[in-house]
C-alpha cells in the first residue's frame, strides 16, 4: 500500500505543520507520514519543546507531571518505533522493545501512584526516578535509532557495491556465456558438416555393398549353375561308367559261360577217349589170352575241338 493515492485524488503531504512537501511513493510496509527523517526529527523536537514549556512549575500535582512526561515518552516512544519500523533491523526492534516496556513500567508506576493517591508525595522520589529511567530509556532508544540508521546507511551503501559487483560478473558470465555459444554453435556447425559427409559416405558405401551384392549374387548363381552342369556331367560320366561296367559284366559272363562249355565239351571228349581206350585195352588183353594176334587200332578221329593230353 502506498502512501501516495493514484488517480484524481489529493497527494498527502508530510505531517510536520509549515512543511507541505508531499510524502513520496512507498512499495510496502507502513504508511509514512513524513517527507524525510529530518521532517520527523524536527516535529518530535517541538514536541518535546511544547510539552516540557507546558508542564507546571513549582507545587503543580506530580501526578499531572508525570502524566505529561509519560505522554510526551510515548510520542518519543511511537517516534522511536517509526523510524526503526522505516529501517526494520533487528537490533533497532530490540530497542524500541526496551522502550516500550519501560514505557509500560513507567504507565504501571503511574497507574499506581493514582490508586494511592495520599502517598503520592511520599513516592515522588520514586516516580522521579523512574521518570528519569524513562528519559534515560528513551535517550537510548533514539541513540539506538540513530545507530540503526547509520547502520542502514552502511548496508546501502554494501548493496550498491554488491550490486555493483554482482553487474560486474554478470557481465562477465554472459560475455563467457556468449563464448560457450559460439563455441557451440561452431561445434554443431562441424558435427553437421561431420554428418554430411559420414552420410554421403554411407550413401556411397551402401551404394558400393549393393554393387557387391549384386555381384555376389551373380557370381552365386553362375557357380549354381555351374555345379548344375559339374552335376550333369558327373551324371552322365557315372551312367556311362556303369553302362560300361555292366557290359564288361556281361562280357565276361559270357566268355566264362564259353569257357565252361568248352571245359565241358572237352572233358566230355576226355572221358570218350579214356572209354575207348579201356575198351581197347580190354579187347588186346582178351586176345593174348587166346593166342590171336591183337586187333589193329584204328582210334577214333579227335573231335573238333578236343584237348590232347
Amino acid at each position: 500500500m502506498t502512501s501516495q493515492p493514484a488517480g484524481d485524488e489529493p497527494a498527502v503531504i508530510c505531517k510536520r505543520p509549515g512543511c507541505g512537501q508531499p510524502l513520496p511513493a512507498q512499495d510496502r510496509g507502513r504508511n509514512r507520514q513524513f517527507c524525510g527523517p529530518e521532517c520527523a526529527r524536527r516535529y518530535h523536537n517541538d514536541a518535546r519543546i511544547t510539552a516540557a514549556a507546558a508542564a507546571p512549575a513549582g507545587d503543580a500535582d506530580p501526578l499531572a507531571a508525570l502524566d505529561a512526561l509519560l505522554r510526551q515518552g510515548a510520542v518519543l516512544a511511537r517516534a522511536a518505533r517509526e523510524q526503526a519500523a522505516s529501517l526494520d533491523p533487528a537490533a533497532v526492534r530490540a530497542q524500541v522493545a526496551e522502550a516500550e516496556a519501560a514505557r509500560r513500567r513507567a504507565e504501571a508506576a503511574a497507574v499506581t501512584a493514582a490508586a494511592r493517591q495520599a502517598e503520592a508525595r511520599q513516592e515522588t522520589g520514586a516516580l522521579a526516578e523512574a521518570l528519569a529511567a524513562a528519559r534515560d530509556d528513551t535517550a537510548a532508544a533514539q541513540a539506538a535509532a540513530q545507530q540503526a540508521a547509520d547502520a542502514a546507511r552502511n548496508t546501502a551503501a554494501e548493496l550498491t557495491q554488491l550490486r555493483g559487483d554482482a553487474a560486474a560478473q554478470a557481465a562477465a558470465i554472459q560475455a563467457n556465456a556468449d563464448q560457450q555459444v559460439t563455441a557451440a554453435r561452431q561445434a554443431q556447425t562441424s558435427a553437421e558438416r561431420e554428418r554430411d559427409d559420414a552420410l554421403g559416405a554411407a550413401h556411397q558405401a551402401r551404394a558400393d555393398a549393393g554393387t557387391e551384392i549384386t555381384r555376389a549374387r551373380q557370381a552365386e548363381a553362375d557357380a549354381r549353375a555351374e555345379t548344375g552342369h559339374v552335376r550333369d556331367d558327373a551324371r552322365r560320366e557315372r551312367d556311362a561308367l556303369r553302362e560300361h561296367c555292366q557290359a564288361q559284366l556281361q562280357a565276361e559272363r559270357a566268355l566264362t559261360a564259353a569257357e565252361r562249355a568248352r571245359a565241358e565239351r572237352a572233358e566230355a571228349q576226355l572221358e570218350a577217349e579214356r572209354a575207348d581206350r579201356r575198351t581197347l585195352t580190354s579187347h588186346l588183353t582178351a586176345a593174348s589170352d587166346n593166342g590171336q594176334a591183337p586187333p589193329s587200332r584204328h582210334p577214333h578221329p579227335p573231335a573238333s575241338g578236343a584237348r590232347s593230353k
